[in-house]
């Protein structure tokens, strides 16, 4: 996420998850003395994590894992620098970084004319320079956003019709007598459609067909509210797509789906990420072979194991078997306690 953005999430659903609820955002706050406003910008909730590393985990090996393998039962572990690490179990958090998806058409363009929302860290480089953005959705919308007020001419191109907005009435999700009947706490999906997007468990025992639907509903490209103002001056364009870029000395020529042309500085992919585990590098060709896999993802047991005993996956690559839920920080509380429930239950189990 590039400097100045803020969380779309609320505020409640963006704490860390720690089992004795210490570290939370409002520990974090004070214990720093700063005022927690919502939306959360970026930088703070980057702090707050860094915060939380410190008060849990302050020993890290930062070292880069290049490459995990299994000799027998045991998992074998290439560090950046040649060193292995051995382990009965590894769990899997890669991020989504390495699933970014850019449409087949704009793949062999050069990164200084086209790029993914998430290779750019700071925006305010664009200033001054046409930059149309590819996308709906809140990476988008405020990327957009971030540009027109560092000064670029911006332009969005949005392949659906209209625009779908998050926090419409907001008072519907922050008056609890009525926004706890509509909204779960994590205030992932819909109304109703959220309490059961709360429930993991009980999400993936609904039939495959009414998971796939509930989980578009839920993660469908949309912005926050807080964001339209901020757009007044910026061109939507709805119901139309990008049809070709071709490079055109040091800039690009877009070409519309209508038959319209714009000559661009930069394309900027907003275009969300696409779950394939087997573009996590760090993942040996021989393992990954005899995981099993829907579209991608992994297929995982009530414990978040895969079909190589020892080997789990958490975050996103664990949405198919879980729902929606797994793709938001709200969603690592129910994920991590359960992962270490059911490995305590299966240590005991194998030393009895």
């Amino acid at each position: 996420m590039p400097v100045g953005m803020y969380l779309r999430s609320p505020l409640e659903g963006s704490d860390l998850s720690d089992p004795g609820r210490r570290f939370t955002l409002r520990a974090y706050t004070e214990t720093n003395g700063n005022h927690l406003c919502s939306p959360l910008p970026l930088r703070r909730f980057v702090d707050y994590g860094c915060w939380f590393q410190q008060q849990v985990a302050a020993d890290i090996d930062r070292r880069t894992v290049s490459c995990v393998e299994q000799d027998g039962a045991i998992f074998r572990l290439t560090l950046q620098d040649g060193e292995t690490v051995t382990s009965a179990r590894v769990v899997v958090a890669g991020g989504i970084v390495p699933f970014a998806r850019r449409p087949q058409q704009f793949q062999t363009l050069p990164s200084e004319l086209a790029s993914h929302s998430c290779a750019n860290r700071d925006l305010r480089t664009f200033g001054g320079k046409r930059v149309i953005v590819i996308g709906g959705g809140q990476s988008a919308l405020e990327s957009a956003a971030l540009l027109h007020e560092a000064g670029a001419e911006v332009r969005v191109v949005i392949r659906e019709r209209e625009i779908h907005w998050t926090w419409q009435t907001p008072w519907l999700h922050t008056f609890k007598p009525i926004g706890r009947l509509l909204y779960a706490p994590p205030d992932v999906g819909p109304a109703g459609i959220s309490h059961v997007v709360a429930a993991p468990h009980w999400f993936r025992r609904l039939p495959r067909g009414l998971q796939k639907e509930w989980a578009e509903r839920s993660v469908r490209p949309a912005g926050a509210g807080w964001l339209k103002t901020r757009l007044e001056n910026v061109p939507l364009t709805t119901g139309r797509f990008v049809a070709s870029a071709v490079p055109s000395n040091s800039q690009l020529r877009i070409r519309m789906d209508d038959g319209g042309e714009h000559l661009v500085d930069h394309l900027l992919m907003a275009t969300g990420y696409k779950v394939d585990i087997s573009k996590y590098s760090f993942l040996g060709p021989e393992l990954l072979s005899r995981i099993h896999t829907v579209d991608g993802y992994p297929v995982l047991d009530r414990g978040f194991g895969t079909s190589i005993r020892g080997l789990y996956f958490l975050g996103a690559p664990a949405a198919w078997s879980f729902g929606p839920l797994m793709r938001f920080v709200a969603g690592a509380r129910f994920a991590t306690r359960t992962l270490a429930r059911y490995m305590a239950a299966r240590k005991e189990a194998s030393s009895s």
